[in-house]
């Protein structure tokens, strides 16, 4: 299937942001609009975001990628993945203007995207799914438990670990510490579950309160080699809230077990675009 590519600017208060339409020949109702997470532009690590447009939109479902206010092409001061509601709620505007008989919007991010895709959906009724790549959900016990249970389990089982501490090139007291100290921050965990939902609360409780108040449904992807995406899911099975939440059934949730953060490898970022394209068209 032919598609065309548009380049767009759009008003974000005084600042003007640039973004770019992946448009099917054909007509579409529902749209993907890709949200860029942590320090990176439209295009993405290893160019993901504009291969996935491209995809969707060989298969009919147009997509738009576009910079934040102080990202990449667009005008303004940088901000935190926290205060981009009305960058969301801008290029939302300008896509479904651009697409004519669209009426609805997905919000796909990785990362800290997901995050602020998953606090900013309940506010907009044109948003009727998102999807979520290893959601960042970090705190700092978070990350102490996800390091000890994933990477030191993993490197017990590594030949590799074993050959540099027989042949005495392994630094066992710096990693004794680092392991005491991790262990220490582990131990701090708050308890799960907690009713705090306001500006003020833990970003994984403001997520939470997001899931739950987002009526739409849900897409949810994990590279299983990434710590981001299992503290994630630890936090996801102890958490008798969010456990609930993704049990739901409009909760789709996929894996691949050796996937980095990014979905570096062709393989797996095919199977993210299929899998986007698959859900997308499912409802």
């Amino acid at each position: 299937m032919a598609f065309k590519e548009q380049a767009l600017s759009f008003r974000c208060g005084v600042d003007w942001l640039y973004g770019v339409a992946s448009l099917p020949p054909g007509p579409c109702a529902r749209g993907v609009l890709v949200v860029v997470g942590g320090p990176q532009y439209r295009a993405g690590s290893h160019r993901q975001f504009t291969l996935l447009a491209r995809s969707l939109a060989d298969n009919g479902i147009a997509a738009m990628r576009f910079d934040y206010r102080g990202m990449g092409d667009s005008q303004g001061d940088a901000r935190d993945f926290e205060a981009v509601g009305q960058d969301l709620q801008a290029a939302i505007d300008t896509f479904m203007q651009t697409v004519p008989g669209m009426c609805e919007v997905v919000l796909w991010g990785l990362c800290d995207a997901a995050s602020a895709i998953t606090i900013y959906a309940p506010s907009d009724a044109r948003v009727s799914g998102i999807v979520l790549l290893n959601p960042w959900v970090r705190t700092d016990d978070g990350l102490a438990r996800a390091t000890l249970k994933h990477y030191y389990r993993a490197r017990l089982l590594e030949r590799a670990f074993w050959l540099k501490l027989l042949c005495g090139r392994f630094d066992l007291r710096h990693s004794l510490a680092s392991m005491t100290s991790l262990a220490r921050s582990a131990l701090r965990r708050g308890a799960p579950g907690g009713a705090e939902t306001g500006s003020d609360a833990p970003l994984p409780e403001r997520m939470r309160a997001g899931m739950r108040d987002f009526k739409g449904r849900v897409l949810v992807i994990i590279g299983g080699a990434d710590l981001t995406g299992r503290e994630f899911c630890d936090l996801a099975g102890v958490d008798p809230v969010w456990k609930r939440l993704m049990e739901a059934p409009r909760v789709t949730r996929h894996q691949i077990d050796k996937a980095d953060h990014t979905f570096s490898r062709r393989a797996w970022r095919d199977q993210v675009a299929d899998w986007t394209r698959d859900w997308v068209r499912s409802w």
